[in-house]
Formats: C-alpha cells, sequence, structure tokens
C-alpha cells in the first residue's frame, strides 16, 4: 500500500497553463486538409528498438505526475516502472500548449519523420487532429492487461478513436460552473444561474474554443455528442449579447483561478480538478455540474509516428493502469481518474486525508454526477476555419 503526499498538495497543473492559442499550423494542416500532411497506416511504424534500447521519451505537460516530497525532481511512480522493468525513462515536461505542441511536431510527422518522443499526452480535441492525419501508431492491447481491464467505461470509445485503439486517457476532467458560495449568498444549480441580474460583470467564460463551447450548448438543452451547426451560432449569439450588456466580464485562460480566489469574479466556467486545489483554500468555493449537463474531457497518451520504442511506450502506459499506480497519482493531480478501480485503493489508504479522495465525486464521479457527464464530439476539420473565426472575434483573440 502506498503512502502519497498529503500535505501541501500541488497546484493544478492547468493553473499555470497560458490561454490556448489560434493554432495557424494546426489550422493550416488539419482545416485545410492538405494531403502531405497525412501519414498513410503502412508508414506510421518504424523498426522498434525496445529489445536492444530499455529506454522510453515520453513528453508532458507540467506539474501533471507525483512528485516526492523531499526532491521534487523525483517522480516515485514513473521510478517504480523503472526498478520493475529495467527500462529509463526519459521525462520532459514540453508541452505547454495543444496548438504550440502540434507546430512542434508536425513537421516532422508531416515529412513521415520520428518526432524524438515515444509517447506524448495531448487533449482528446487535439488527438483528434493526430489521429485523422495517422500521425500516431495503434497500441497493441494484447499487451496492455491493466488498460483493458480498468479503463473507465464511460471513456472507452469517443467518437474520434472508436475503441481507444490510438488513444488512452492520461487524466479527465469535468468543464462545469465554479463560484463562491457565499459572497453569490445561493446555490448555483444551472447554467442559465450564470445570467442572473445580481452576477452581471462578474461572470467569466473561457476563451479557448474547444474548452468552452460543449457546456455552453448544454446549457441549451444540446445533446452535445451531436451538437450541429445552427446549435453552435445560436450559442454564439447569445454570448455576443450578453459581452454587448457587459454580463461577461471577460473570457480568460486558467486565470480565471486569480480571479475567483480575490472574488473579482463570483462565478465562472471551470476545470474540476482546479476547484479542488481552490477549496482547500477556499471552503466556499464550490463547483457545479449543471442541472443540464457538464462536459467530460480527457488528455490522452498516444504512440507518435515513427517513434522508435513503441513496445516500451506500451507498457509505461499500462503500468498507469495498475490501480495501485493509478491511485498514487489521482492522489497528487485530482482530476477524475480514468481508472475507477483506483477508488478502493484510495478507500483504504491508512491516511484519513487520502481516503476521503476516494469519496470526492470530482476525482472518482458517482453514478447521478456520471449520468450529467457527455463527451462533446469535436470540431470536424471542415468546420473550425468558420467556428474558430466567429468564437475568436467574439472573445477578442
Amino acid at each position: 500500500m502506498f503512502v502519497p503526499r498529503v500535505d501541501g498538495r500541488p497546484p493544478s497543473r492547468r493553473s499555470v497553463l497560458r490561454a490556448l492559442g489560434s493554432g495557424a499550423l494546426a489550422g493550416a494542416l488539419a482545416g485545410c486538409g492538405v494531403p502531405a500532411a497525412y501519414v498513410a497506416p503502412g508508414e506510421r511504424a518504424a523498426v522498434d528498438r525496445s529489445g536492444r534500447e530499455k529506454r522510453v521519451s515520453w513528453a508532458n505537460w507540467p506539474l501533471y505526475i507525483d512528485t516526492d516530497d523531499a526532491d521534487e525532481s523525483r517522480r516515485p511512480t514513473l521510478e517504480a516502472f523503472e526498478r520493475r522493468n529495467g527500462i529509463r525513462v526519459d521525462y520532459v515536461e514540453e508541452i505547454n500548449d495543444n496548438d504550440e505542441f502540434f507546430g512542434k511536431v508536425g513537421p516532422a510527422l508531416m515529412n513521415h519523420q520520428d518526432t524524438g518522443r515515444d509517447l506524448i499526452v495531448l487533449s482528446d480535441w487535439m488527438c483528434a487532429r493526430f489521429v485523422r492525419l495517422g500521425w500516431v501508431q495503434e497500441m497493441d492491447r494484447a499487451a496492455q492487461p491493466n488498460v483493458t481491464a480498468h479503463l473507465d467505461p464511460q471513456l472507452r470509445s469517443p467518437a474520434f478513436d472508436p475503441g481507444r485503439a490510438f488513444t488512452v486517457p492520461w487524466q479527465s476532467g469535468i468543464t462545469g460552473i465554479a463560484y463562491n458560495r457565499r459572497k453569490v449568498g445561493r446555490e448555483l444549480r444551472r447554467l442559465s444561474d450564470l445570467w442572473a441580474d445580481d452576477l452581471k460583470g462578474r461572470v467569466t467564460l473561457l476563451s479557448g474554443l474547444d474548452e468552452a463551447f460543449a457546456l455552453l450548448m448544454q446549457g441549451n438543452g444540446v445533446d452535445v455528442a451531436h451538437w450541429t451547426a445552427d446549435d453552435f451560432h445560436r450559442i454564439c449569439d447569445q454570448v455576443e449579447s450578453r459581452v454587448r450588456a457587459g454580463h461577461i466580464r471577460r473570457f480568460t485562460g486558467n486565470d480565471y483561478i486569480k480571479d475567483l480566489a480575490s472574488g473579482d469574479v463570483l462565478a465562472c466556467q471551470a476545470y474540476s480538478g482546479d476547484v479542488i486545489q481552490l477549496r482547500a483554500d477556499d471552503p466556499d468555493i464550490a463547483f457545479v455540474v449543471p442541472e443540464e449537463g457538464a462536459e467530460l474531457w480527457s488528455e490522452s497518451l498516444m504512440i507518435p509516428a515513427l517513434a522508435r520504442h513503441r513496445t516500451n511506450a506500451e507498457r509505461l502506459v499500462d503500468h498507469y493502469y495498475d490501480p495501485e499506480v493509478a491511485a498514487e497519482l489521482a492522489a497528487w493531480v485530482n482530476y477524475v481518474c480514468p481508472v475507477p478501480a483506483a477508488r478502493d485503493v484510495l478507500a483504504s489508504a491508512p491516511d484519513r486525508e487520502t481516503a476521503a479522495l476516494a469519496e470526492d465525486p470530482l476525482i472518482f464521479p458517482d453514478d447521478t454526477m456520471r449520468s450529467r457527464l457527455a463527451i462533446a464530439r469535436d470540431i470536424t476539420p471542415k468546420e473550425r476555419p468558420g467556428f474558430a473565426g466567429r468564437w475568436n472575434g467574439i472573445v477578442g483573440l
């Protein structure tokens, strides 16, 4: 049984990221469908050097893995993998923005070259682009028994990757509403509650199109797994009207955290993992999955095309689907754990505070919350240029 750190938890990974950019290269390739960018199935695999080179290179986001209390350069779950398998992991925190990373590795991938990375983690809406372009290798589930046995059923088959052949969730989260219960003076239960007169000028929305649109559609009663262009333009009309009326204070990246903590903002679109961190300092900060529903999203692991250590990368992915390992990670990052079996591991922890995490629905959603969560279909390449242009015009990007 592991004993994870429970005092002074690390800041949220998302809390240090800047707002997503417009992604010029992403739009140019994925949006316009440049033929040279596509990699055919037979050209995605390289000679696998895993047998003779016991290493794997992994690119991830900052603050997205457990670290040791005494030495933050050490990562216990990663070191456990290295000891058990004799494989060295070159772990680099180099992903700060989906579009920026797309631009970094895109030239190599579109020219059929190795990126130098065996494993990467990106948001699922960006994973969809990689899958469409053929920039990732299919994983061998026969070599990943933990993934097969323990992956959350609600995350098993997104529209962009049926059956999760090319991607495996690293962590998940919920986009919902955060608010200061004491300062608002009442409970907020629906997305429409954001538009109450007494909140005018004290509400923020997320600036990123892919981060914002699904929750706003859900407020209109839309099934976000099957939304239409009309649904999109309807929310744009509504947001434009509220901007003109001065109801929406501004559009934010992850800096909504600062506004909510200071009291400049009373209610906002927010990520579940951030609120777990915020309420540790201020219990009046609440997170709501609206009655109309909220978006369940993931950031997923992928093996890039022509990666040289595919077998080692597959083994590393499977390591993190061991419930014991997944529980140790969940106790640190505080996002929705994609391994439901980790809940029982945390519940049996000897430390009371650690065991309490098993009952947190923002880490392990209960059935009631799950019934209101939905995975949105992603924006298609054909839709993206026009939709991004309209949304960015409203937001001011």
